[in-house]
């Protein structure tokens, strides 16, 4: 009798320690979550940094305005209809929904990580809309403003995410049928880790479709097509708001894997890769640069850091360092070069938006379908979709490139259709930009009670 109440005791322990183990563990992964959320919002400080730096003094106030209001209206439209439209039950292979807007269905008792996942979601939500304003600086009306990034954030971006990371989205690797893992058009599913298409595509063609139907600023092309210099007032800001960038993407990427237990692995590499991709990409944006005959210069610089950290953010978790160094150097490749031709074309892109984050998010999903390898394939968050469909480069065949370049397409359409009929109903209504004027003059002086420095540096 006494050895089976000592079995028993012994059971009552260990059914305890596995609970408790559970418990952790589950705690671990929502810390994790948060941890990223925080991260990917204080990327909010970098954007309005690098924004305000690379606008004219007398339009800084406009632009750090938008990038609070991002964070503020971003919140609330991602609770009331963002989030059920990307993650909702009762939705369909296009869009989620159904369920859960204004957070109404959801019962704290039963929270098991939903608000770290929607704190979680909602920062790369935030991130996606600011992504516009750079590109559409110094001339568009806040009114205009609040209302594409309502547009985008409650609408364009969560049908993207619903496509590819939700567990119905046609594009999604994590499409379950049954409870098993079937993606819809087969290989892995889209490769898009953190978010190179669904977040960078995203935001990215938005701002080439507001930057093209918006106009360039006045006089920043000549009557013969010349390209006129309109440089930002403060490089300093600009060099700190990348850095702080920078940062943040740790949370972007490694704080992607969602999990803390059995995923750190995963995460270590992903810190590694993305390292590797930004560092790459600084490094060759300022050769470009410099073989095109330009001084040497930190501008460039920048946005190469940038390139190299929007194009490894698909691929981070299923490839080598060595191709997250050539992702890097590719991607500062792609941004310049696009740059160059957004120019030429006399389009006005302020901050080198597109560029960056639509065109090289656009080579970082494709460069998932040619460096995938088979071992950080199966560890990297994929397990269990394929046994022999990886990068092109790596005996994967054709079928996972075709994959990422449907998805390209799908991101592209999508986003570049759906924004340029936002932005074209703003122009034809007449209030998507500043009067002359008003442009002239700058925004924080016509719009904003005056200028957010002193009389005589907002002279400088």
């Amino acid at each position: 009798m006494a050895d089976m109440a000592d079995m028993a005791t012994l059971t009552e322990k260990l059914d305890y320690v596995m609970a408790s183990e559970q418990q952790i563990s589950g705690d671990l992964n929502i810390l994790w979550l948060m941890l990223g959320g925080f991260l990917v919002f204080f990327m909010q400080a970098g954007f309005a940094l690098l924004e305000a730096g690379g606008v004219r003094a007398k339009n800084t106030k406009n632009i750090l305005l938008k990038n609070v209001l991002d964070a503020c209206m971003g919140s609330v439209i991602w609770w009331a209809i963002g989030y059920p439209l990307a993650y909702g039950d009762g939705g369909n292979a296009f869009i989620g929904g159904g369920d859960n807007f204004f957070m109404a269905d959801q019962d704290y008792s039963d929270g098991g990580g939903f608000y770290a996942g929607w704190l979680f979601q909602w920062a790369f939500a935030a991130t996606a809309a600011t992504i516009v304003s750079g590109a559409v600086a110094e001339r568009c009306t806040i009114k205009a403003y609040l209302i594409y990034t309502g547009v985008i954030t409650g609408f364009i971006y969560p049908v993207a995410v619903h496509w590819g990371w939700s567990g119905d989205g046609w594009l999604s690797a994590f499409r379950s049928t049954d409870g098993d893992y079937d993606p819809y058009m087969g290989a892995q599913g889209l490769i898009d880790f953190a978010g190179s298409g669904i977040v960078h595509m995203t935001g990215g063609g938005a701002a080439l479709m507001g930057a093209i139907l918006l106009g360039p600023r006045k006089g920043r092309f000549s009557a013969d097509g010349m390209v006129m210099d309109m440089p930002g007032h403060n490089t300093v800001l600009q060099a700190l708001g990348t850095m702080i960038l920078w940062f943040g993407w740790y949370g972007f990427n490694p704080v992607s894997t969602l999990c803390v237990a059995g995923c750190m692995t995963v995460a270590e590499k992903v810190a590694v890769t993305t390292t590797l991709s930004a560092g790459a990409g600084g490094v060759t944006a300022i050769l470009i640069d410099v073989l095109w005959g330009n001084h040497l210069d930190i501008g460039p610089a920048l946005n190469g850091i940038l390139a190299g950290l929007v194009a490894i953010t698909a691929p981070c978790s299923v490839v080598d360092g060595y191709a997250a160094v050539f992702i890097g150097i590719i991607g500062a490749a792609v941004e310049y070069l696009s740059a160059k031709m957004l120019l030429r074309l006399n389009i006005d892109d302020v901050l080198e938006a597109s560029p960056v984050h639509f065109f090289t998010g656009a080579w970082g999903v494709l460069a998932a379908g040619l460096f995938a390898t088979e071992e950080n394939t199966i560890a990297g968050a994929y397990p269990g979709r394929s046994q022999d469909d990886w990068g092109l480069f790596y005996g994967g065949g054709g079928k996972q490139f075709g994959i990422q370049l449907c998805g390209v397409i799908a991101f592209a359409g999508w986003t570049c259709t759906m924004s340029g009929i936002m932005f074209a109903v703003l122009k034809v209504a007449g209030i998507f930009r500043v009067p002359p004027g008003d442009e002239e003059k700058g925004l924080d002086e016509s719009h904003h009670g005056g200028s957010a420095y002193p009389e005589q540096l907002s002279k400088a």
